[in-house]
């Protein structure tokens, strides 16, 4: 995986995000109670709210501003929406985060 340091697990409040800016753009990067990290497009698939500016709960992001729920896992809407957010892997090792900046496509 050609991936990129984009800092630590601790740099991310549980149940929050940080944005990472890349050669591709704004990625949300997100933090689950659990201790789980995910990135998505900062951009929702409806009216390209920030969803780095969402309230995450589970594994699922609300977006600002039409709360459309985002799974973080896939990047898919959760039904009766559709539509998908650009996913990203992320790698945690003894607690720092690298980002592969390669986009996956939405595992719907």
């Amino acid at each position: 995986m050609n991936r990129t340091r984009i800092g630590k697990l601790e740099d991310i409040p549980r149940q929050g995000s940080r944005i990472v800016n890349t050669e591709h753009g704004e990625i949300a990067v997100f933090r689950t109670v659990g201790d789980q990290v995910f990135a998505l497009n900062n951009r929702c698939p409806h009216k390209g709210g920030p969803l780095a500016q969402g309230i995450v709960h589970g594994q699922r992001v609300t977006c600002p501003l039409h709360s459309w729920v985002i799974d973080l896992a896939s990047g898919a809407a959760v039904a009766p929406d559709s539509g998908c957010a650009h996913r990203y892997d992320v790698l945690v090792e003894d607690g720092v985060l690298f980002l592969d900046p390669e986009s996956r496509e939405c595992k719907a």
